[in-house]
């Protein structure tokens, strides 16, 4: 849905990622009002991504044509899961994945954002028959995008191998971007560690985890702020050797937590990834 973006990172530390026990069904309808709604990457090798991504996940493809500058919908046993764009080099920008949170009214959004302290990348434009789409920075610097729905629904599965399964802001400004984000997005947040060590927080929609803040001032090097995503995989190990068998590369490598097994990776060239593991 995007037509720009700026690149992000990973966090370092171990997210409290839904238990499956505490997971909804997997179809979704669409997501919560200020809830990740929908991913996308900005590749410069279409081709490629499309190759390593089938390969790893078991992806399909679909192009919506020139109409919509070749946009690519990613799906998983059909429902939607991801899309797919060339990075333009007009953009000067790294290859690289982009969260959108949802909103109903984005030019309302797009205001109370700026009142707050963020700033609009992309003024809101109309996505014919699929829906509105903007981009902001946070008041952290954290990239991210809006999406309005009409025609796009945003996910169409949530919480299974290949299809998101938790979204994460690790920031550099953890106080201003919990405000930021309650301001304009309403969320309700739970504490769920306040030390020096490890600051950490969850919002939560209808009682239900589905993002992570995370303070990141202590993560050594000058990472920016910035939003990823989980992805599910039934073996995070075999999953692992996949991405490297086709490509990609390893962030961080596969460990056990009290949440699953997770690991961080990167496709091949270099838009990055988290992997998270789903049981039954």
């Amino acid at each position: 849905m995007s037509f720009s973006r700026r690149g992000g990172l990973h966090g370092d530390r171990s997210p409290p990622l839904r238990r499956p026990e505490e997971t909804a069904m997997p179809v979704a309808t669409t997501a919560p009002l200020g809830a990740p709604i929908w991913i996308d990457l900005a590749t410069s090798d279409l081709d490629r991504a499309q190759q390593f991504y089938g390969a790893v996940f078991g992806w399909t493809f679909e192009s919506a044509g020139p109409e919509y500058g070749g946009y690519v919908t990613a799906f998983r046993d059909d429902h939607p899961v991801a899309g797919l764009m060339v990075n333009d080099p007009q953009w000067n920008a790294p290859d690289a994945w982009t969260v959108y949170l949802h909103t109903a009214d984005i030019e309302a959004t797009v205001a109370k954002a700026t009142a707050a302290g963020g700033t609009s990348c992309v003024a809101p434009m109309e996505i014919p028959a699929k829906g509105w789409m903007g981009m902001l920075t946070d008041p952290t610097g954290a990239f991210l995008g809006l999406w309005q729905p009409t025609g796009h629904r945003g996910y169409g599965i949530v919480g299974e191998h290949g299809a998101p399964v938790y979204h994460q802001l690790t920031t550099r400004g953890y106080g201003a971007a919990l405000d930021f984000y309650r301001t304009v997005f309403g969320w309700t947040t739970e504490t769920v560690s306040d030390t020096d060590e490890f600051r950490y927080s969850t919002a939560l929609f209808d009682g239900e985890a589905l993002v992570g803040v995370m303070d990141g001032s202590n993560i050594p090097g000058e990472a920016p702020s910035n939003w990823c995503f989980f992805l599910g995989a039934d073996d995070v190990d075999k999953t692992v050797a996949l991405v490297t068998d086709h490509g990609g590369s390893v962030v961080r490598g596969a460990e056990d937590t009290p949440y699953g097994r997770l690991a961080a990776v990167a496709d091949p060239t270099g838009a990055g990834f988290n992997l998270s593991s789903i049981q039954s």
